[in-house]
């Protein structure tokens, strides 16, 4: 990348699923990459670099952390956790949420068995490829009628949604923060970020978002799987989406104030996409306030394409769907961990990370104190998703992985196989595919990414989190 006279890294093997990057130069902290050999970045001194370029900005406590499926970001890794101390001057970094902000995954349990789907599979799938708005064009579930119905979005989340007749009550206590997080500040979204955002409440969009219909495959943790309401056998929904043109516009934004701000607060970073600010500056706390609006329009996207996958689910199946979970993987939070024997109020950047609250936590639901969190690790399309747990003792401020990893470009993929060929192979394994461009799919080629089972037992063997079950494609609506 810019790194051309930088020193070779130092990579020590520390554990079966730990390397170690010693401090070098200007880190502050030592880097520390969660992975099995195979699954270190190939030629991935990009990946590495990135962390220990985190490793260098202001507050940051404990290691620059990077998760099995670490590959290279914009700044920060995708994979990559950083906490700075909100006290001692840490920064928030705009890079280490990225510009998907509050990208995540939501997950629906249906009271209906894989085999009884098969008779109402065709049109099952023809509804949702109807009603699923994506691509990167406009439409959505719901039209918001304004920008003061978006404010109201932006500030209630999920939690607004249902307000307005779209869900339930246990659709908010099975979502992270109960649905919406309590610090959108709409006033920091740009007039642009609002405008990208209008027509698009509810909406899948392109890339690697999707909804999947899947079946409950494989179950290691029969308790924490009736916990989350899994049975083997069982018809899943996922939905992988985030917070569209809203998001990436908040990013770009406040990329460019900080970049403007870092020499008023002496703040210097080795790469100008790792562009920071005091998490208590006017920078910082904008930037936090606008992040957390994206935050909630993630969330209320998700919760109106879980109602519209409801609608279908209803009509085509006589089925309900209920929430297992919505959890985001890209998000930074101020949470209070144990550090050096003393708590401490933390910045935690997830890029590409997702948050695993272990057993007895706090922040759980009544009915998931006993279980732990689920964590909903999307796999490649058409290969098989995974439902985690958090564990006692988590490491990297209670985080793991968040799917697969990409291996090569969305150009290279293109260039391993065609769409059509794509689809065609999906199909013969008996997975339903609907409304993909043929590039789109193409750039989503299951050979682009890591092996997610790979990237889930180095998880697990780094005690990052447990394996809960292992879901697997019936039927995908991609973007």
């Amino acid at each position: 990348m810019h790194h051309h006279g930088a020193p070779p890294l130092d990579l020590v093997q520390a554990g079966p699923y730990e390397f170690r990057l010693e401090r070098l130069g200007a880190m502050r902290v030592p880097g520390v990459v969660f992975a099995s050999r195979e699954l270190l970045p190939e030629g991935g001194d990009e990946a590495l670099r990135q962390v220990a370029d985190v490793a260098t900005l202001p507050g940051i406590v404990v290691a620059s952390y990077a998760m099995p499926d670490v590959h290279w970001g914009y700044g920060f890794p995708i994979g990559g956790v950083a906490a700075t101390d909100v006290d001692d001057g840490g920064v928030v970094s705009p890079g280490g949420v990225g510009f998907d902000i509050s990208c995540g995954v939501r997950l629906l349990a249906a009271d209906l068995d894989a085999a009884a789907l098969r008779r109402v599979m065709r049109p099952l799938m023809d509804g949702l490829g109807r009603v699923i708005p994506r691509g990167a064009g406009r439409g959505a579930v719901w039209q918001v009628s304004g920008r003061r119905q978006l404010e109201a979005v932006l500030a209630g989340g999920s939690r607004y949604a249902v307000e307005q007749g779209h869900g339930g009550e246990r659709d908010l206590m099975r979502c992270e923060d109960a649905g919406a997080v309590a610090d959108a500040d709409p006033e920091q979204v740009s007039a642009r970020a609002m405008e990208r955002g209008l027509g698009q409440v509810g909406s899948l969009g392109g890339g690697n978002h999707f909804l999947e219909v899947q079946r409950v495959d494989e179950v290691p943790d029969e308790a924490a799987a009736a916990a989350f309401g899994l049975r083997p056998g069982q018809v899943c929904v996922m939905i992988h989406c985030g917070s569209r043109g809203l998001g990436h516009q908040i990013c770009t934004d406040h990329v460019r104030a900080m970049e403007a701000a870092m020499p008023r607060y002496g703040i210097e970073v080795p790469d100008r996409q790792l562009a920071c600010a005091p998490v208590a500056s006017p920078e910082g706390r904008a930037y936090l306030g606008a992040m957390a609006a994206a935050a909630n329009y993630g969330r209320a996207n998700r919760q109106l394409l879980a109602e519209a996958a409801r609608r279908i689910f209803a009509d085509a199946a006589g089925a309900t769907l209920d929430l297992v979970y919505d959890v985001s993987h890209n998000l930074a939070k101020l949470e209070t961990h144990r550090v050096d024997g003393a708590d401490r109020r933390l910045c935690v950047h997830r890029k590409g990370a997702t948050l695993a609250l272990p057993p007895g936590h706090p922040g759980l639901p009544e009915d998931l104190r006993a279980s732990g969190q689920p964590v909903l690790i999307p796999g490649t399309m058409g290969t098989s998703s995974w439902v985690l747990t958090g564990v006692p003792g988590g490491r990297a401020f209670h985080s793991t992985c968040h799917g697969a990893g990409r291996r090569l470009s969305r150009h290279q993929a293109i260039r391993t196989v065609g769409g059509k060929e794509l689809r065609a192979r999906l199909e013969s394994r008996g997975i339903a595919v609907r409304g993909a461009s043929w590039r789109g799919l193409a750039e989503e080629t299951p050979d682009a990414y890591k092996d997610v089972s790979a990237v889930v037992e180095a998880a697990e063997g780094a005690g990052l989190c447990r394996r809960v079950a292992r879901l697997t494609p019936l039927g995908v609506v991609k973007g």
